[in-house]
């Protein structure tokens, strides 16, 4: 998949500044300006309680909507498409004044969007872009594609093919990889895998780098609901497929950290990183803090830290702008077309984080505390 393919995938420039609102959307409706935060309320709908990065973006959205003094009505859906809709329709029906959502299936609420641009209820599309509706008002995320190219770079960083300064590394060719690819329901799977392959096709078409398995399509390399369990069968299968003659696989592209984990469990299972059999370079996604102890371990090579105190800030910005009848100033209004219109943006910036860099970026940040980077466990 190109960069030509996915076309409007362009970076953004940071703006914090608010615009005031023309009208129009499901936002230009209930002004809500003269009213006290303690009238309102905002629902979050987040996917799942299984990941510990999506309990963090709940928790943190909640936290910093109820420090302003609005009352906030948040539901996870256990990462149940038909829970996740009667929870948004129960948020729409109880009067929530807006309405935040990481949707488990960017397709999969349209009617309940539908129900909310009736009801003059702004919606703000959090992190993964609703699709297929034209009642989605905002959508703060990351550069998506960038991601992904970031992934795509640690891996090669990883195999030695480049440094981190981006100049040519020492490692020779060819070296074996395998593709692995996020949940296909979620739109961010495509413009992570977009910006890795694009990133690493050079070295796949120089023969630098083989997918020994051939599988390399995003229908071929997608891990469902983004599943542990489901990557770690995935991996084992390759293995037995693919690396049953005595060869070796010495890097893995995963876009998340789950899926890094399942992958890491299956080569550990096969015998990889002990003796002289080292294990690959794994990439991965969310600076989940059982994979930032891999890192630190040395187990796992890498992780795209995308810091969910940022996105909640400006979710809560959004909903804010919106209950004030004032649209929140994006800082992308080409790249993300949801296939019905193009749903104004704002990107925030991540990082990639190696081992060397877990201290400066993480644990300084307070992100993690080195007691949890240590244990691979956040303190309740």
């Amino acid at each position: 998949m190109g960069r030509k393919f996915l076309v409007a995938l362009g970076g953004a420039v940071l703006a914090l500044s608010m615009a005031a609102c023309s009208g129009g959307g499901a936002g230009s409706g209930g002004d809500k300006s003269g009213d006290k935060p303690g009238d309102l309320t905002i629902g979050v709908s987040m996917p799942t309680q299984v990941s510990e990065r999506w309990i963090a973006d709940g928790n943190a959205v909640k936290s910093k909507l109820e420090a302003k003094g609005y009352k906030v009505d948040l539901q996870y859906a256990g990462d149940d498409i038909p829970t996740q809709s009667q929870q948004v329709d129960q948020m729409i029906t109880q009067g929530a004044d807006v309405l935040i959502i990481a949707a488990i299936d960017g397709t999969a609420l349209n009617s309940q969007l539908q129900a909310a641009a009736a009801a003059k209820i702004p919606v703000i599309s959090y992190d993964r872009l609703i699709r297929g509706s034209k009642d989605v008002d905002f959508y703060v995320s990351f550069d998506n594609y960038k991601v992904g190219v970031a992934q795509g770079t640690a891996l090669l960083v990883g195999l030695g093919l480049l440094n981190k300064d981006g100049s040519k590394g020492t490692a020779k060719g060819p070296l074996n990889i395998e593709i692995f690819a996020g949940s296909l329901d979620d739109n961010n799977t495509q413009y992570f895998y977009g910006g890795a392959m694009d990133t690493l096709k050079p070295f796949i078409d120089n023969g630098t780098l083989i997918v020994k398995s051939k599988q390399t399509t995003p229908e071929q390399a997608a891990i469902l609901r983004w599943q542990q369990e489901t990557a770690q069968k995935r991996m084992e299968n390759l293995l037995t497929s693919s690396y049953n003659d005595g060869s070796k696989v010495d890097g893995v592209l995963s876009p998340y950290d789950g899926i890094s984990r399942g992958i890491i469990t299956a080569l550990q299972n096969a015998g990889y990183g002990s003796g002289a059999k080292k294990l690959p370079v794994v990439t991965g996604q969310d600076a989940e803090i059982a994979s930032i102890k891999l890192i630190n371990d040395g187990v796992q090579g890498s992780t795209v830290f995308k810091d969910t105190r940022l996105l909640a800030d400006q979710a809560v910005n959004a909903a804010e702008a919106f209950l004030q009848k004032k649209q929140p100033q994006a800082n992308d209004t080409k790249t993300y077309d949801n296939g019905v219109k193009v749903v104004p943006a704002y990107l925030l910036p991540f990082a990639t984080v190696y081992k060397d860099d877990i201290k400066a970026t993480l644990i300084d940040s307070g992100y993690w505390t080195a007691e949890e980077v240590a244990a691979g466990q956040a303190k309740k």
